[in-house]
Order: C-alpha cells, then structure tokens, then sequence
C-alpha cells in the first residue's frame, strides 16, 4: 500500500479506534491484562521501550493475536541498515506503526522508509506506517538547548525535522499539540500526524512539559492520540478511552 492509500486508510478509522493506548506496564501479562480492559473499543495499543525490554517481540504477537493493532514505538536511531532491518521485523511481526528519531538523519529515514515499502507481511497485514519523532514532548526548551545548542527555538527545530521526515518517506510524524499549528503550516495537511502528551481537562500533567486536551489536539491537526497513565491508571480503562473518544468528537 503506498503512502497516500495508508494514509486514507489510517485517517478513516473511527475517534475510539484513533485512540492509542499506552502499555507502559513492566511485563506481558501486566499489558495483555490491560488491554483486555480495554474492550472492544480499544484496538490500538503502544508497545514502548519498557514493556518490549521486559517481554520482547512475543508481546506484540499476542496483541496482534488478540486483534489489537499495535504502535511499535521504539524509536529507532541508528545506522541506515540497523534502522532498516529493524523495520523489517516490525513488519514481519505484523505492527501497525513503528517509530524513528528524524535526528537520525536523512539515509536511516529513507533506508527504513524503503524496507517497509518492500517488507514481507502476515497474511492479511496492512504495512506499517513510519512515524518520524520530532521533539520528545517531555523536553522543554532549556533540556532541547543543552543537548542540541543551536539558533534554532522548539518551532525550528520540530518544523526542521518534520520536512526532513516528510521528504524522505515517512508517513507520518509524532509531536505535541502544542507543535502542531506551525508544524502543519509547515508541512502540509498530507502526513499523518500522532500526539502524545493527552490529559482531559483539569488532570495533573505528570511528567509531561507540553500537553493538551483531546479536542484541542484533534482540532490542532492530530489524527491519533497516545494516551498513557489517564486509561491505563483509570478504575475503568474502557471508559477512559471512550471518554477521551467523545471528547474528540
């Protein structure tokens, strides 16, 4: 499937399908457990660093098994064939969105944008969508300055990396909605776009730097919410996600 076709694709799913939970538990029964709290409602679920260091590629093929589309994010960066064949196991494993550092330059994005074009897939799998991290949404202006000093501020530096991502092949792109209005001046309606970084109105933000409500970021220009500790830490997920669902509404 090319770009634009899983593009459409991805955008016509229903809000509560459009809602990623994140799986930021320390093992594979703690995250089958939960999204099994999530019900029917809850077909897209994130695999991140901890859960998959904890329980490997097996995690994934349970979720799949389960029919649950799964947001491999592990934020590749590294050489272009590392990055490469990395997404070709992302595909293999049937997941539904993989993850890379724009920062790791222009040759790993396209080097990775390639292999999923000409992966092997499950049979009846759709390919992965590469999404491109631009700013990590926990860092704030001063954190961005010590580790990349430059005359750049936060708007640069994400619109920067989005066109690099754009342009060398990645479908889509994961920032804050706080990023989003400059970054959709700077890039378009066409890549999809995926939000961390989601609190209902009056929750606590955490740990996070740059949040926002569910309307707010899907009136911004996101396409898909992550969404962590406000449905996996809820008396009842499933009502958490339908609730951030209406809100998007």
């Amino acid at each position: 499937m090319n770009r634009e076709n899983l593009i459409k694709h991805l955008r016509d799913l229903p809000a509560n399908r459009r809602v990623i939970t994140a799986l930021d538990v320390p093992g594979q029964d703690q995250a089958l457990d939960l999204a099994d709290q999530l019900g029917a409602g809850g077909g897209f679920v994130k695999v991140g660093l901890e859960l998959f260091s904890a329980a490997g590629p097996e995690v994934v093929r349970q979720l799949v098994a389960r029919d649950r589309n799964v947001f491999l994010d592990l934020k590749y960066h590294d050489i272009p064939n590392t990055v490469a064949s990395a997404a070709r196991q992302a595909a293999a494993l049937g997941a539904s969105f993989c993850t890379m550092h724009a920062a790791a330059g222009r040759s790993a994005i396209t080097a990775a944008a390639e292999a999923l074009a000409q992966a092997e897939l499950p049979d009846g799998a759709v390919r992965p969508a590469l999404l491109a991290i631009t700013v990590l949404t926990s860092l704030s202006e001063e954190e961005i300055s010590e580790v990349r000093p430059s005359s750049d501020n936060l708007d640069d530096s994400v619109q920067r990396l989005a066109r690099l991502a754009w342009d060398c092949g990645c479908d889509g792109l994961v920032c804050s909605a706080a990023d989003l209005p400059h970054l959709r001046q700077a890039v378009g309606p066409e890549p999809l776009v995926i939000t961390p970084g989601i609190r209902m109105a009056g929750a606590a933000t955490d740990d996070q730097h740059r949040v926002t409500t569910p309307r707010m970021a899907v009136d911004a220009g996101a396409d898909f919410l992550v969404v962590g500790r406000p449905i996996s830490q809820a008396n009842d997920p499933a009502a958490a996600l339908a609730a951030i669902a209406k809100d998007m509404e």
